[in-house]
């Protein structure tokens, strides 16, 4: 999905402008006793300009592998173990679409969130967002509802109510919402209606990043027009599991 820009009063986290760093021109730089030298010169002050610009662009680069290969890890954990996602796998395929892995791929993101889903590219998890592998979970089961939701109900990702309601459905049954999460959010004693809050919260935010969508009131009044059938509406599921 396209988002429009916005800035932290909105009640979005503004996009980080994150630079992607080059490739070392030599990777063993980046290995051994060699990258345990340089991390020393560093730390202690005795780099040099350049070195110290060279070192946190090798740094990030060493990091960005390292978080590419562990969303993958967990992409691939998902797709094979969680029983949501093997379940909503199946659910597409019933629809006549297979999603292959190709499908589902691990991206650096300067929003702040954890995925995104594109009707012709698939879905997008956000490796430097991804917590650990019960928040990929999360976040790809998201993502296949909208992906569910596109195949069997054709939305218009332009269309305010279609986008709100779909946003309501993948938030109030991926897990993201789920009771102990705002427990944990919330306090014991706080959380009262937790799950619901949290979903229109969440589908108020992602309203509010269409396109089209004037400002937060504009979002509010379209969650709250359709937020009754779509929260409501559990399919595939027969109810709110997570």
């Amino acid at each position: 999905m396209a988002t429009r820009g916005t800035t932290a009063a909105d009640g979005i986290p503004p996009s980080e402008n994150i630079t992607i760093p080059k490739e070392p021109k030599n990777l063993d730089s980046i290995k051994g006793f060699e990258w345990w030298r340089r991390t020393m010169n560093y730390k202690t002050g005795f780099a040099t300009s350049d070195e110290i610009k060279q070192y946190e662009n090798d740094f990030q680069y060493k990091k960005n592998q390292l978080d590419c290969k562990q969303c993958y890890e967990y992409r691939d954990w998902a797709l094979n173990y969680s029983p949501t996602i093997i379940f909503m796998l199946q659910q597409i395929k019933k629809l006549g679409y297979e999603i292959k892995d190709s499908s589902i791929i691990c991206d650096f993101c300067n929003d702040w969130k954890g995925g995104g889903f594109h009707p012709e590219l698939g879905v997008l998890l956000c490796q430097n967002r991804i917590i650990d592998k019960w928040h990929l979970e999360d976040t790809l089961s998201h993502e296949l509802i909208h992906y569910y939701d596109n195949t069997k109900f054709k939305v218009d990702w332009l269309n305010l109510k279609h986008h709100a309601c779909s946003e309501i459905r993948a938030s109030s049954l991926s897990g993201e919402c789920r009771i102990m999460n705002q427990i944990k959010r919330a306090g014991l004693t706080r959380f009262g209606r937790g799950h619901q809050d949290c979903v229109k919260r969440r589908a108020i935010l992602s309203v509010q990043s269409n396109p089209i969508c004037k400002d937060k009131e504009q979002a509010i009044k379209v969650v709250e027009e359709v937020w009754e059938s779509c929260f409501n509406d559990t399919r595939p599921f027969e109810q709110i599991y997570r």
